[in-house]
């Protein structure tokens, strides 16, 4: 797992190939990343199943409960049917837009 941050987000990438260690890591040190925007690179895996994406739905659940966002990364991935309570974008710029989008809907009151 490699992290790094920017201003307005933490970019956490995979970099083992095992995405059910990757979660489990991911899981333990959330605590971690819980005070900052996180966009989660899945961009290793050529292709996901639903159900692999969807188990972060829990880490997202909590991040946006605590006015947060968090984001992942995939492609090859059938958009539409994942939860729409989780935001999956195909790039790692649309990721950063979405987090722009979401801070201003906070900033707003949304």
């Amino acid at each position: 797992m490699k992290v790094s941050q920017t201003e307005k987000c933490t970019l956490i990438v995979d970099d083992q190939s095992d995405l059910v260690s990757f979660l489990m890591k991911l899981t333990h040190e959330f605590k971690t990343f819980d005070k900052q925007n996180i966009v989660v690179d899945l961009t290793l895996y050529n292709s996901l199943a639903v159900k692999q994406i969807n188990g972060f739905l829990k880490l997202s659940d909590i991040h946006k409960k605590n006015k947060k966002s968090f984001v992942v990364v995939a492609k090859n991935v059938n958009f539409t049917a994942i939860s729409e309570k989780l935001t999956v974008v195909p790039t790692i710029q649309e990721a950063h837009d979405m987090i722009e989008m979401e801070e201003i809907e906070r900033d707003l009151g949304f």
